[in-house]
């Protein structure tokens, strides 16, 4: 039997559309299925943690970036695969994984039952599949959590909008901050650090190819760095990182690596999977090949 869990709330709505499709599709070919609705936030991880005492033959979700954060929080440790058919704002997730967009190709993939290994990291006690995002764009997430924008653009499903529209509300008071980083056992210290990125995939916030090369299955950390640049420095890398050019310029710094301290001079906000986790400082860590995909 699969269980899904579907977020009403995912791509404002969009979610509970998609799953009404999905639905047909299962009583059309007499698939044995449980569905439950999340009804809050962290509902999702909850609900991961009751199902896995079960017996289900994978667990699917029907939403975003967001619902896959919750899931995989409840489903560390457990064999119990995943499935995701994409229906947020963002879906970097899938994008990363190469599911496809529309839930009738991603229902397919499911249902063939192809198991993949992936890493996961953890920042602090939080789980993360995609990236964790510090400072700068920590900052942006919060903001954008609660932003009307993301409501207006996850229903005609453009996901980055919401991140640019409030990464220029965020750049009129936001300051750079001189960091410590332990990354593996090299100690490295930056000056004036707007953003640090560490990724598990290559995409965040709607598309936005931060860490170009970054695997999950590579038991690495790709992680990049952005600092010692002006507003408008910043403004003018900006576009390239929808391509993954930004890390030739001088203003970024790249690392990998298995595991990160994070001391930073001024509070910095963290974000994983664009939920966010805290400020520093930070404890991050890769969990290598922790959750089955479909």
């Amino acid at each position: 039997m699969y269980h899904f869990i579907v977020n009403q709330k995912s791509g404002s709505g969009r979610a509970l559309k998609v799953w009404y499709h999905v639905e047909s599709i299962l009583w059309e070919r007499e698939v044995d299925y449980e569905v439950s609705f999340t009804q809050s936030p962290n509902h999702a991880t909850q609900l991961v943690q009751q199902i896995i005492n079960s017996k289900v033959k994978a667990i699917i979700i029907v939403g975003g970036d967001g619902t896959v954060h919750e899931v995989i929080n409840g489903l560390q440790g457990s064999k119990t695969p995943l499935g995701i058919i994409p229906a947020g704002s963002g879906n970097d997730f899938c994008r990363g994984m190469g599911i496809p967009s529309h839930y009738k190709e991603a229902l397919e993939r499911i249902l063939k039952n192809d198991k993949k290994l992936i890493d996961v990291g953890r920042i602090n006690d939080k789980i993360f599949a995609t990236i964790a995002g510090i400072g700068f764009d920590g900052k942006i997430a919060q903001v954008t959590s609660t932003s009307k924008f993301k409501r207006l653009f996850s229903v005609i499903k453009i996901g980055s909008i919401p991140y640019i529209l409030n990464m220029f509300k965020v750049l009129l008071y936001y300051k750079p901050i001189n960091v410590n980083l332990n990354i593996d056992t090299n100690h490295v210290k930056h000056e004036k650090v707007w953003l640090i990125a560490i990724a598990n995939t290559p995409f965040y916030a709607g598309g936005m190819k931060i860490c170009p090369e970054a695997k999950n299955n590579d038991d690495l950390f790709d992680i990049c760095i952005v600092k010692g640049v002006s507003k408008w420095g910043l403004l003018r890398i900006f576009p390239s990182v929808f391509k993954g050019k930004h890390i030739d310029h001088p203003a970024v710094v790249t690392y990998k690596g298995k595991s990160l301290k994070i001391v930073s001079s001024n509070p910095m906000v963290a974000h994983g999977d664009g939920e966010v986790i805290g400020q520093t400082p930070f404890n991050i860590k890769v969990l290598p090949s922790l959750i089955y995909i479909l």
